[in-house]
């Protein structure tokens, strides 16, 4: 699909300015004034993101009341548990807080809805096990329940306290008066970024200035915050990036045999950055909640004893193999649907369900199909009866969650972020959301946001990609949402041999530029026809290590016709 290339822009001279203030090379400058940081203060503090720099957990609205009712439940012995969701960061949400709770000789236990039989959340059939089976006095809603009205009412009724910690978007009509406390970054004071993880470790920092429990050092759960943080696709922003960069670090020296178990059957070696949570540890933790029980992945991050957890991380590896076929089976059927009924000229959103399609899965499959065509996706699943949960992913300049309200009066209940959201619907009206989620897409985007754009961080001569190019990038890791890792572009490059194809699909090319001759490789490459030479190319710089040497990698994103001045 084609392109537009956006280059960069530094007109004001602050790039300038703060590689003069901070002694950095003007490169660096300008990749941290195009990550919006203007001052030297802000800068450093990117540069540098230490522990020290958190800010105090009582900024965050509610975490005080919040405190204030975990302890009161903790001195008067009441029975807390837990509700958590079934994805990574709601696991390791209700890891984190379990093992403080109990750490602080709280009654704590916890509770992950089914997944099909139960939905996410708090739902009414999730509540009712709860109740039954836990019998607590007070809930915690982990990384879910900032807009469940009717399960608040429900926990109400049944005489059990509420406190909320979740980081979704709230509704006009939340859950505030309905429960002890809400704590959701989203309200303001400058955290909307966190996720889960991040809310519980700040809570618990709150815990632990109130009732210090001798002998417990909150890092320990820095690798705990650092998976569900990555894993949940949130940018690595402000204090998302000092709990990732301090969180990795600290996972290489894990005390949890959870941690050390996933570690070990993924294969991942230190050191590690956020591609071995999001493509090793998170799918395995989610396996298991997306074909079976999330509960088992629960296990695996409270045991103490390194036996179990090694046999829990081998059931979680083999399911996330068989979530892998299931996966490839879905996406193949939808990519079918996708090619028989959309017309990228004509059609601005994607909506495709089927009966047979796993619940589990859609999310998956809804990124993969929103990334290929660049358009909002929804992907549904519906059962025998003809009920659907789904999944969307969406694009820049779409609110996902703005426009499915617009297509409300179609859905039995969404929720979710901009980005990312999730529905559920019966199978009779997937026509009619079909064409008003269509008809809301059209509201809210141009036609220009239909065509995907390759933001260009910076220029630089192909003979620069070096090792030396990787101690510089490394600045301004870890990457992710918010922070992608640089894409460089360089003009007047030339091929020297022929492009040599790998496995039918991917090409090797030996390249020069002015500044002297590299090798690249360009994943699915050989999918598109090259320009004539010379060319303009983008492209990332990867650290490969190969017989114990380190060396950098050229990855092509993008090659076009070279034009001059293009910037």
């Amino acid at each position: 699909m084609l392109r537009r290339w956006m280059f960069p822009s530094h007109p004001d001279g602050t790039a300038s300015l703060l590689a003069r203030e901070l002694g950095i090379t003007g490169i660096v400058a300008a990749l941290l004034t195009a990550r919006g940081l203007s001052t030297a203060e802000e800068a450093a503090l990117f540069l540098d993101p230490k522990l020290a720099s958190l800010r105090s957990p009582e900024e965050i609205p509610g975490i005080t009341r919040a405190a204030e009712r975990i302890l009161a439940a903790i001195a008067s012995g009441e029975r807390i548990t837990l509700y958590g969701d079934y994805d990574v960061d709601g696991v390791t949400s209700v890891t984190i807080l379990t093992r403080y709770l109990r750490a602080a000789g709280a009654r704590a236990e916890c509770f992950i809805p089914e997944r099909a039989a139960e939905g996410y959340g708090l739902s009414e059939a999730g509540v009712s096990r709860c109740l039954a089976e836990s019998r607590p006095e007070l809930v915690v809603a982990v990384d879910c329940g900032t807009n469940s009205r009717a399960e608040a009412l429900q926990l109400r009724e049944a005489g059990c306290d509420l406190v909320v910690l979740d980081h979704h978007e709230p509704d006009a009509e939340n859950v505030a008066d309905l429960c002890d406390a809400l704590v959701n970054p989203k309200f303001g004071a400058g955290f909307h970024y966190l996720c889960s993880a991040g809310i519980a470790f700040k809570l618990c920092h709150a815990l632990q200035k109130s009732r210090p429990v001798p002998g417990l050092d909150l890092r320990d759960y820095l690798d705990l915050v650092a998976v569900g943080t990555v894993a949940d696709i949130v940018p690595l922003i402000g204090e998302n990036r000092i709990f990732v960069k301090a969180g990795l670090r600290r996972l290489e020296h894990s005390r949890w045999p959870g941690l050390q178990a996933l570690l070990h059957v993924s294969g991942a070696t230190a050191p590690f950055d956020p591609s071995d949570v999001g493509f090793k540890l998170g799918p395995r933790i989610n396996a298991a909640g997306r074909l079976a029980s999330a509960a088992e992945a629960l296990s695996l991050l409270l045991t103490d004893d390194m036996d179990e957890a090694f046999r829990i991380a081998a059931r979680l590896d083999l399911q996330n193999r068989e979530r892998q076929a299931v996966e490839r089976e879905v996406t193949l059927q939808a990519e079918e649907w996708v090619e028989a009924h959309f017309d990228p000229a004509r059609h601005a959103t994607i909506v495709a369900g089927r009966r047979d399609w796993h619940q589990g899965v859609v999310g998956i499959v809804a990124s993969r199909i929103s990334r290929r065509w660049h358009r909002p996706t929804l992907i549904i699943g519906f059962d025998d009866s003809g009920t659907g949960k789904g999944s969307g992913r969406s694009i820049e300049g779409l609110p996902l969650v703005e426009a499915l309200g617009r297509c409300s009066g179609l859905l039995d209940a969404f929720g979710g972020h901009d980005m990312a959201a999730g529905l559920s619907l019966q199978e009779s009206r997937l026509d009619d959301l079909r064409e008003h989620f269509e008809r809301a897409a059209r509201e809210l985007l141009s036609d220009e946001d239909l065509i995907p754009r390759l933001r260009l961080d910076a220029e630089l001569d192909l003979g620069l990609a070096d090792e030396a190019w990787l101690e510089t990038q490394e600045q301004l890791a870890p990457f992710g949402t918010a922070n992608a890792q640089p894409i460089l572009f360089s003009r007047g490059v030339t091929p020297l041999t022929a492009p040599k194809v790998l496995k039918e699909k991917h090409l090797r090319l030996d390249l020069r530029s002015a500044g002297g001759r590299r090798q690249a490789i360009w994943f699915n490459g050989a999918l598109d026809e090259l320009p004539r030479p010379p060319w303009d190319v983008a492209y990332s710089v990867n650290r490969n290590t190969w017989q114990g040497r380190d060396e950098a990698q050229i990855q092509i994103v993008a090659v076009r016709s070279c034009v001059a001045n293009a910037a």
